[in-house]
């Protein structure tokens, strides 16, 4: 529902501003009146988003929806049992504001998108295609189904990446604690001994200095250089280029590529068997994506299935995605069943990326350890390398 900035005046004639929620300008006038306050003028206020929901609790809403539409409880019951619900006080906010929305006889649909960033434009829409189509229940327990394998995705790249990201942290910790209290007191005892040191050790005594004379300069460094390189992220070329470049990596870039063709297979293949058209299916599904690059493409492809060039031949210009996707389409199309294709080849790129995932995660593991041991190998090696030399020298001073 809109929330409207007003001014009005009282019947003694003082004027006050204030803002209120109404369905439109004559509904505020009315709810004004009722009060004795008599708007003069009123504009639409601005609507701060609010935090999306994450994937899980959009499968936990659309499962729970689904199930008691299927089990005959009409939609306004259901989302006052939502309500009554011990769940997380935001989304218990979330369900009653829909709640008093289906009230004043908003379609749930409508009440979802006067909620602005909560719910995504996929979800809405589906659910608009099925008040339309009758079909509310499916539309929910399909929906559960996707976002459900969503969550589960995000949540097996998040977990590969905790022991890489960990072992880093504590790499990072590791190497300044010997920079700035363990190496400078061996740098001491070599300086006072006058003799020559290896390039190595040279190498690893001007950083070590570097950093214990400047160590606040080095943070400030840091941080501006990840708030520039946030900052430019967030210009749709730069991210264009990025996202790009990901797709190119090495290793990296195949799981990407998976994970990506996968997200739009579901995502395609939920549209679609809810008995959207195939132009609004590539529509709701562009910025499921998760990548600039693969979703600036999607205005040619839409453009060559409306003007009647088949969908798999559209989709094999996409650069980017794996180009089984293609193929897979093409079957379907030939066969008479893309619904039955777009789900089976989802399943399939789902299992690829669960098991690109855990190649990575059995790739990344030693890698990291091995580059944590030549990291602190290099330091000790710095240190160890002047030893001879120096115990020479002291033997030499000796025997003088």
């Amino acid at each position: 529902m809109p929330v409207y900035e007003y001014q009005a005046a009282k019947l003694d004639g003082k004027t006050v501003r204030g803002k209120k929620s109404a369905d439109s300008r004559s509904d505020l006038r009315t709810k004004l009146e009722k009060d004795d306050i008599f708007m003069i003028d009123c504009k639409e206020a601005a609507v701060k988003k609010q935090k999306a929901m994450k994937p899980k609790l959009l499968a936990d809403f659309c499962r729970d929806l689904g199930m008691m539409l299927g089990s005959g409880v009409p939609l306004i019951r259901a989302l006052n049992i939502m309500v009554q619900r011990d769940i997380h006080p935001k989304a218990k906010q979330v369900y009653t504001n829909l709640h008093m929305d289906l009230q004043r006889g908003y379609m749930l649909s409508d009440a979802m998108l006067a909620q602005p960033g909560v719910f995504p434009e996929l979800l809405i829409n589906m659910f608009k295609a099925a008040e339309a189509s009758g079909s509310m229940e499916e539309t929910c327990m399909r929906m559960a189904e996707h976002y459900d394998k969503s969550n589960k995705m995000k949540s097996k790249v998040k977990g590969a990446m905790v022991y890489p990201v960990i072992l880093v942290f504590v790499t990072l910790v590791v190497v300044l604690l010997i920079f700035l209290l363990i190496l400078p007191k061996f740098f001491d005892v070599f300086n006072q001994m006058n003799t020559p040191l290896p390039a190595i050790t040279q190498f690893m005594l001007g950083i070590s200095t570097n950093l214990k004379a400047h160590w606040m300069a080095v943070i400030i460094v840091i941080a501006l250089i990840v708030v520039i390189i946030k900052a430019l992220l967030k210009w749709p070329r730069t991210r264009i280029h990025w996202d790009k470049f990901k797709l190119k990596l090495p290793g990296i870039g195949k799981l990407l590529r998976t994970i990506y063709t996968a997200r739009f297979c579901r995502t395609l293949c939920s549209c679609y068997t809810s008995g959207i058209s195939m132009i609004s299916s590539l529509e709701n599904t562009k910025n499921t994506v998760g990548n600039m690059y693969l979703e600036s493409q999607f205005g040619g492809v839409i453009n060559d299935v409306r003007n009647g060039e088949a969908l798999s031949a559209a989709l094999g210009k996409v650069k980017g995605f794996d180009p089984k996707l293609s193929a897979s389409v093409r079957i379907g199309e030939e066969t008479g069943r893309l619904d039955a294709m777009l789900e089976s080849t989802a399943d399939n790129f789902d299992f690829e990326a669960d098991m690109s995932v855990a190649r990575m995660t059995d790739m990344l593991q030693p890698v990291m350890i091995i580059l944590m041991a030549l990291i602190i190998g290099t330091i000790m090696v710095s240190v160890i390398l002047p030893l001879p030399t120096l115990y020479n020298s002291v033997g030499t001073s000796g025997g003088m």
